[in-house]
């Protein structure tokens, strides 16, 4: 039997195993994907990109109420990772509102390279009715319909960065303020690093397979100088926007030392690193404020 997902934030919904029965009911399509495993439980093969598209097409009806699908090759995010992030965002909004987690419109967050996929801002918006700006610099990922299709274009509002050298700069007013900015940053410096990586991930968990099952555009793997470079980027722009607080994953503990670094230059009042876990991936959360 499958375990508990105690690594997951406690209101992450993502917890328990996955419900294939009631997923293949709210998402026929699912049903083909499905097969018992070695261990005796309900999965899928996740070295199947189209599979997991569909996995997580079921997993957004049934958890968020939305519809939900990509361009075929844009980045796939694995849903239970992403919802964690959200949660520890809520949490550190908490600290400053004398432990409660605001909820609402009166919230607003921004995406940096929100993709195609729209992860954040839906399950943020489900889960907390907060309103999210999400920016991207390729067009083709701002262009598909999530929004609209889910009646949510009140709540949530795309934006083309035009400079790929740029974070901020360019795709903000003055006037704009964000309580908590969000960032899931290229990790790889290389389109090889991004493959080696993928092989890398494959090998522990013995899966003999070069797939890249969650796809990807090459700005949503790799950029030059990788989850450093791009974060060094958002650290120094981010002493010019308003925002309560600013994140970003970091995939990778090698980089933190030099992210330390990048923020001891801009000298923000507190920094704080956030340890996530989903399976055997490990990840953080790199969060500044100037407030």
């Amino acid at each position: 039997m499958a375990e508990l997902k105690t690594e997951l934030h406690l209101r992450n919904r993502h917890r328990e195993p996955y419900d294939f029965k009631l997923l293949i009911k709210n998402c026929s399509d699912l049903a083909k994907f499905v097969a018992t495993n070695s261990y005796g439980n309900e999965s899928i093969d996740f070295t199947n990109p189209i599979a997991v598209k569909i996995l997580n097409k079921a997993i957004l009806r049934v958890f968020y109420n939305i519809t939900w699908d990509i361009p075929e090759h844009f980045l796939c995010p694995p849903i239970p990772g992403r919802a964690d992030y959200v949660h520890y965002i809520a949490d550190l909004l908490g600290v400053s509102n004398r432990g409660i987690i605001p909820q609402g419109k009166k919230i607003s967050i921004l995406d940096i390279g929100v993709g195609a996929n729209c992860i954040y801002p839906l399950i943020g918006y489900r889960e907390y009715g907060w309103n999210f700006v999400g920016t991207d610099i390729d067009p083709r990922a701002i262009s598909n319909g999530i929004i609209k299709q889910n009646n949510l274009t009140e709540a949530i509002e795309i934006r083309l960065q035009k400079s790929s050298s740029n974070i901020f700069k360019g795709i903000l007013s003055d006037n704009s303020a964000f309580d908590v900015s969000m960032c899931n940053p290229p990790f790889h410096a290389t389109p090889s690093e991004a493959r080696a990586g993928t092989k890398r991930k494959w090998k522990n968990l013995r899966i003999k397979t070069d797939a890249l099952n969650f796809g990807g555009q090459s700005n949503e793997l790799w950029c030059p100088g990788g989850e450093v470079a791009f974060i060094k980027r958002m650290i120094e722009e981010s002493i010019h926007v308003k925002c309560k607080w600013f994140t970003t994953l970091v995939s990778k503990a090698s980089s933190l030392s030099n992210i330390y670094q990048a923020l001891e230059k801009v000298k923000p009042l507190e920094v704080r690193t956030i340890n996530m876990g989903q399976g055997q991936k490990k990840s953080r959360i790199v969060a500044w404020t100037f407030i």
